[in-house]
């Protein structure tokens, strides 16, 4: 089986061509289960070419044939508000993109897609959906649109009137791909496509985004990209590992939290060994620039 350039490179660097829409039109397609077309990408949070700016995160902003915005953000390393960071991409989305003046009925609505590589809180599924409904406290029924609103704004519920909300999980997934979904969080989980894929995108996949397609400095970066994770992951893993161990060692809860921190700030002082930029080291560790300054 080939492998192909991993998900979150391939929105930073190739995804906003428009030869390579078909990719995420794919994925958006199959998560939503309805045929989605891009119409254009617009400016997100993180358009920059930098190899360490938020090489562990990257996000991009799509309009779709409807006029609605898809916000797809992959995340590598973990966030504990990650949960309250959706919600503020969304409702920045909202409050950005209504004029001055104009009424609530122009108010676009939002898909926030996120693939993230950690683990964000319990459940045993790898694929979460979130939407917005009213249900009365009394009786218990679902607060319906009347039918005029049915008609002006051409939705049949309250709830599609809102964000919602899709969280992939890509990290739990340890099965056989057995439907189209399941063969996106393969390929977005591995970096391989199944052989006998049939999902929306996967096809463009294997023909525009095969390794050996990089030029020899677009490929010596992107190996770097991958280190770069992978070393991440491994600094805050073992120093969380290591304070854990210290706190119960000294068998007390204080002892436990010096612990924490004391392998927070050995990951930043290795950050910093490594010349990322202090940005980046707040994301990674929860630490502020001043904290960071002094080690």
């Amino acid at each position: 089986m080939a492998s192909y350039i991993r998900f979150d490179w391939a929105m930073k660097r190739l995804l906003r061509n428009k030869a390579n829409y078909a990719v995420l039109e794919g994925l958006l397609t199959t998560l939503l289960k309805e045929k989605v077309t891009i119409c254009k990408l617009l400016e997100s949070e993180s358009n920059q070419e930098d190899e360490y700016d938020k090489y562990n995160r990257v996000d991009m902003l799509a309009e779709n044939s409807k006029g609605e915005l898809v916000l797809i953000e992959v995340q590598n390393n973990n966030e504990y508000a990650y949960f309250q960071r959706m919600l503020f991409g969304t409702s920045k989305l909202v409050t950005e993109y209504i004029n001055r003046g104009e009424g609530y009925e122009q108010v676009r609505k939002v898909y926030s897609v996120n693939i993230i590589y950690f683990s964000l809180g319990h459940g045993k599924d790898f694929v979460y959906h979130g939407k917005t409904e009213f249900r009365g406290i009394h009786e218990g029924d679902l607060l319906e649109l009347s039918p005029f609103q049915r008609q002006t704004f051409k939705v049949d519920e309250v709830s599609q009137l809102y964000p919602e909300y899709y969280i992939l999980k890509v990290n739990d997934f340890n099965r056989v791909a057995k439907s189209p979904l399941e063969e996106w969080i393969y390929y977005l989980n591995t970096g391989e496509v199944p052989d006998n894929a049939t999902a929306p995108g996967l096809e463009t996949v294997k023909k525009q985004l095969q390794l050996d397609r990089m030029s020899k400095d677009d490929l010596k970066a992107y190996y770097r990209h991958l280190d770069n994770i992978v070393i991440l992951r491994d600094n805050i893993y073992t120093e969380r590992a290591e304070g854990r161990a210290e706190g119960r060692a000294e068998g007390r809860a204080e002892g436990h939290a010096e612990g924490l921190v004391e392998g927070v700030q050995k990951t930043a002082r290795k950050l910093k060994e490594m010349g990322m930029d202090v940005t980046f080291i707040e994301q990674a560790t929860g630490l502020t620039a001043e904290e960071i300054a002094v080690l």
